[in-house]
């Protein structure tokens, strides 16, 4: 287990930096009740807990970088210092990489013994649920920015558990929406072997439902990992036969492993679309995102990380923002008060969507526009316009309050 304690203060000479910076850091300024020689100093003290990516084989297109969500999670902590120089808060970040057969609950158990009750974990949502219950009665607040299993924001619900990464409702529901708005209604939905696969089409069909789609066929992939097994798939353009006689407007290829899903464009017996976990996809953050300010954020991200924001990068930066902004506006530092403030109607963040974020009461899943995107360019922002709701057109993503089985406690 690698612990790698970080702490961010800028310099006097920064704070001219502090007008360069988006919205993130002007409330700040103006909320300060008085100099901050006159305050009394306040550590907000933030765990992240990850586990160690794995090596790639010799070369993969799409290898995870060893630093994925701590990258993001590092530069928030440097813009909230930046704010701090205001409020006279310090902010840092102590980071908890777990090997392949480490559990996480005795690490999580050791950042919050050591005075870390704000925890952001990037883990699968089995171990996020292990975590959260096991510091609950520490009053230890717990940030999602990895698990997307839409159980965790339903029946498995936690209440020391806010959720930033979107759940998969969210994201089969924005790119129903996009189809829908484009009249593409006819669906050929491929599902691979694995349970996130059958999670990712369990969410999809409920989305086609929801917006008036027709799966006009629903088949599960037979061939193998043909995406990754990348020497012989060029000849191997036959295994897609089974293409052959569906009437479909677009594919939706459900495999978020990435074992076939970027196989499948270009090799259909007819010409069709590819949207799901490839081809098209929604998320929380593309590479090429730069509307709404969101071009500095990028840019000083690659100058903090030396490569481009992913989106998991960039849920863990909001998450750490989050915490940021509620003690800016709490004048305070402990969980229970930062967990209340995220939780009432006074909360909101500019996160470089075009519109603030928040978080839902009944699930405290956060509510936040997503992007439509092709690998190189961002094509759409759900939600689409037209499609209202009585709150936000924001919660016309994902599992809404009257269909909720959350209960929180």
């Amino acid at each position: 287990m690698a612990n790698k304690p970080l702490r961010h203060l800028l310099p006097a000479a920064a704070l001219a930096a502090v007008f360069a910076l988006p919205a993130l850091a002007q409330p700040a300024a103006q909320d300060a009740a008085a100099p901050v020689g006159e305050q009394k100093p306040v550590e907000i003290r933030m765990g992240l807990l990850t586990r160690q990516v794995p090596p790639p084989p010799l070369y993969d297109l799409l290898a995870v970088p060893e630093d994925d969500a701590t990258a993001g999670a590092e530069l928030a902590v440097k813009d909230n210092n930046t704010t701090g120089l205001f409020t006279g808060q310090t902010f840092t970040l102590e980071t908890v990489t777990l090997g392949e057969d480490e559990e996480p609950v005795e690490a999580a158990r050791k950042l919050v013994d050591g005075g870390q009750r704000l925890l952001i974990v990037n883990l699968p949502g089995d171990e996020l649920l292990k975590v959260a219950d096991a510091v609950k009665d520490k009053g230890t607040v717990v940030f999602n920015v990895g698990a997307t299993d839409d159980a965790l924001r339903q029946e498995a619900c936690r209440a020391n558990v806010f959720h930033v990464a979107p759940s998969r409702a969210m994201l089969t529901d924005a790119l129903a929406q996009f189809l829908a708005a484009k009249r593409w209604t006819r669906l050929f939905l491929i599902v691979g072997p694995q349970p996130a696969d059958q999670l990712y089409a369990e969410a999809l069909r409920r989305s086609a439902r929801k917006f008036g789609l027709k799966i006009v066929a629903d088949k599960p992939w037979t061939f193998g990992p043909l995406g990754r097994d990348r020497s012989d798939s060029i000849t191997r353009s036959d295994a897609l036969v089974f293409s052959r006689g569906v009437d479909a407007d677009v594919i939706v290829v459900a495999d978020e492993a990435n074992d076939f899903g970027n196989y499948i464009p270009f090799r259909t017996f007819e010409p069709r679309l590819v949207v799901g976990t490839q081809g098209l996809t929604a998320s929380t953050w593309h590479q090429a995102q730069d509307a709404w300010g969101s071009a500095q954020l990028q840019s000083r991200f690659l100058r903090s990380a030396s490569r481009t924001m992913r989106p998991t990068d960039y849920q863990a930066w909001v998450a750490v923002r989050m915490v940021g902004e509620a003690a800016t506006r709490t004048k305070g530092g402990d969980a229970a008060t930062i967990a209340g403030f995220l939780r009432g109607p006074d909360f909101s963040l500019a996160a470089f969507k075009g519109v603030p974020v928040s978080i839902r009461p009944w699930d405290q899943q956060l509510r936040q526009p997503l992007l439509i995107a092709q690998p190189l360019g961002v094509v759409s922002v759900a939600p689409q316009d037209g499609f209202l709701h009585q709150r936000t057109p924001l919660d016309t993503l994902g599992i809404d309050e009257g269909e909720s089985k959350c209960r929180l406690k």
